[in-house]
């Protein structure tokens, strides 16, 4: 990947499920644009569209803003078949879509019936996308990757990975995977919250549904973390290492550990304590945005 392509993503954005309205009426589209309006100008590098979100919900969001990187984080491939997809990006404003890039991932096989050989569906899903007309190319595409043999799919036939729920440790070893050329950019969520016992709280209401994943906690096991360490929505030890917790400060800190095992980019989900991370957190958002003036 180029030093440019890097530069498009910049090294701090923004991931958020509550961006993409396929299920909202008229005021929640409206209240959307507005906010990925103001999310750009206030320099985030990349826009991600979390939730197993569709093109449609991307492409929305990309004709709301002017400039800035929008990526799905992740659309499903089970969910949409790859012709359509890429009818659909063919679809989006020729001027714009330069500034989208596609996000897959194979999901969970709790949550997907027909979930079966998830590396072998991936590359089969990616020959499809190589052979659409038009196609969609390795450069504007990226992968949910965790272990080795995605993440090595990922600097292969992708410009890189955009691994979920992982620790600093874990980014250094999918640098060490995907090499130094292909984009990394882990998500990392964050609870601007100071009473670091109900930042806590807000955390495990969180990840309380990813614990019951198995590519997560498989995941985090080979990471080193024990069965017990995802009782009670997780241990201290857990969410000290998956989450940013207190201030804004705070934040920008653990962020760096993030660049410095080997990031290019973080993208960073606020979760609140009445809406977890299904809000639209637009003071949270200007807070991180001024102390991270220096790297938008």
């Amino acid at each position: 990947m180029t030093s440019e392509k890097r530069e498009t993503f910049g090294q701090v954005g923004i991931w958020s499920s509550a961006l993409h309205g396929s299920r909202a009426d008229d005021a929640g589209r409206k209240a959307i644009a507005e906010a990925v309006a103001e999310l750009e100008e206030l320099k985030y590098g990349t826009l991600w569209i979390g939730g197993s979100p569709s093109v449609e919900d991307a492409a929305a969001v990309v004709a709301a803003t002017g400039t800035v990187t929008v990526a799905t984080g992740i659309l499903s491939i089970w969910d949409h078949a790859a012709e359509d997809v890429a009818a659909r990006i063919n679809a989006i404003d020729a001027s714009s879509r330069g500034r989208f890039v596609l996000g897959l991932g194979v999901s969970h096989g709790p949550m997907v019936p027909q979930y079966a050989k998830p590396y072998s569906a991936m590359v089969t899903y990616l020959d499809a996308l190589d052979a659409a007309t038009p196609p969609v190319d390795s450069g504007h595409r990226v992968l949910a990757a965790l272990g080795p043999r995605m993440l090595k799919l990922a600097a292969d036939r992708a410009l890189g990975a955009h691994p979920y729920l992982v620790t600093a440790e874990h980014t250094a070893e999918a640098r060490a995977a995907l090499g130094p050329d292909a984009l990394l950019a882990p998500e990392l969520s964050v609870v601007l919250d100071t009473d670091i016992d109900r930042a806590r709280t807000t955390a495990r209401n969180m990840l309380a549904m990813y614990l019951k994943l198995p590519n997560y906690t498989d995941n985090l096991l080979r990471l080193g973390f024990a069965e017990n360490d995802f009782d009670g929505g997780g241990s201290i030890r857990l969410l000290d290492a998956l989450f940013a917790l207190g201030d804004a400060e705070r934040v920008k800190t653990r962020t760096r550990e993030y660049l410095d095992a080997g990031a290019d980019h973080v993208a960073l989900q606020i979760l609140t304590a009445d809406e977890g991370g299904s809000g639209l957190p637009r003071a949270e958002w200007r807070e991180l945005a001024g102390v991270f003036a220096d790297q938008l």
